[in-house]
């Protein structure tokens, strides 16, 4: 007998602000980040918990202002002298401990090319800057003076957006009234909409089913709250 195996197919990840679904919990940081370039000092932190859409955001920004991405946890160092005058995104500025790309320093002195020659700065993180950790003087001062722009927990607006792009990533049509089902019963966060989206798309290849909810109701057990609220 034949084993069948299941393809990895998924769509690869796009950031196109068109794409953004803007509502309540965000309108404020869409319009801090839109506000460009008239930032303080061309300088801004953009904020929130995992998966509310930092990086769709920043990424769209990044995409319409030609500015050059630098990875806070990988381990690519910058080229300093040329990012000087540069439009420059720096993601997961505050976990850039988990790699080797960015130093202390190396964040203080591209901090220092915002509002030089043209230059400007977006950096993303979890937690504010004056949270994030910085062994350099200089540099804890420009952290803790930052403009701060802060993405919210997702409301259903954009908690639908997540899992909307959560299946079209993984090439999946679920029944429409699938999204109202989940949106009463997942947990205000678009990291846990995303470990749905998962467990359903594992369960619908696993047991050949449609997407819809009565395998919903069978896998998200957990998820559900009560039937009649």
């Amino acid at each position: 007998m034949s084993t069948q195996f299941r393809l990895p197919l998924t769509a690869a990840p796009t950031y196109a602000r068109e794409d953004f679904a803007v509502s309540p919990s965000n309108a404020d940081a869409v319009a801090r980040v839109e506000a460009w370039p008239a930032w303080p000092e061309g300088r801004l932190a953009l904020i929130g918990p995992a998966g509310v859409g930092k990086t769709h955001l920043a990424r769209a920004w990044a995409a319409a202002h030609d500015a050059v991405v630098v990875e806070a946890t990988g381990d690519d160092a910058p080229d300093l002298p040329a990012l000087r005058g540069k439009a420059i995104l720096v993601e997961d500025a505050d976990r850039r401990a988990e790699g080797t790309a960015l130093s202390d320093e190396a964040l203080f002195h591209i901090l220092n090319m915002a509002g030089v020659d043209g230059g400007t700065v977006l950096l993303t993180g979890r937690a504010a800057p004056v949270g994030w950790a910085a062994n350099v003087p200089d540099l804890r001062s420009r952290l803790n003076a930052l403009c701060v722009a802060s993405i919210e927990a997702p409301d259903d607006v954009v908690l639908e957006a997540v899992l909307r792009r959560a299946f079209e990533h993984r090439l999946l049509k679920p029944d429409p009234d699938l999204y109202p089902y989940l949106l009463l019963r997942l947990p205000r966060s678009a990291a846990e909409a995303i470990a749905a989206a998962d467990l359903l798309d594992e369960a619908a290849a696993q047991m050949r089913r449609e997407l819809n909810k009565a395998l919903a109701r069978e896998v998200l057990g957990d998820f559900e709250g009560d039937e009649e609220g």
